[in-house]
């Protein structure tokens, strides 16, 4: 289950530039909203998470792929999302099990 997070998640992620501002936008999603609440620092709590989340969504748009959350919003609605960049080739079968995947950089 790990190995197939990070296998989605490299193939998700294959632009510098998108994985520069995951980097940072991760950790300041998440450290910033832990950091500044237990601080109660509520403003720059959620500031730190909406930035976070912005940097990361920016790298998708870059990437020209959806974010995961966004993925998953679609697919409750039914709705055409977009998993891989348009340089990922990756080919899926009705077995979710077994999937096959070619990503030039």
């Amino acid at each position: 289950m790990i190995q197939r997070f990070f296998s989605n998640y490299l193939l998700r992620h294959q632009n510098r530039v998108n994985q520069i501002l995951h980097l940072v936008g991760v950790p300041l999603t998440f450290g910033g909203l832990i950091g500044f609440g237990i601080a109660g620092h509520w403003n720059y709590a959620g500031i730190a998470f909406c930035a976070g989340y912005a940097l990361q969504f920016l790298g998708h748009a870059i990437e020209q792929n959806d974010a995961g959350e966004l993925i998953l919003i679609k697919k409750l609605c039914g709705k055409p999302y977009r998993e891989f960049g348009p340089q990922c080739h990756f080919q899926q079968n009705f077995d979710q099990s077994s999937k096959k995947s070619s990503c030039n950089d």
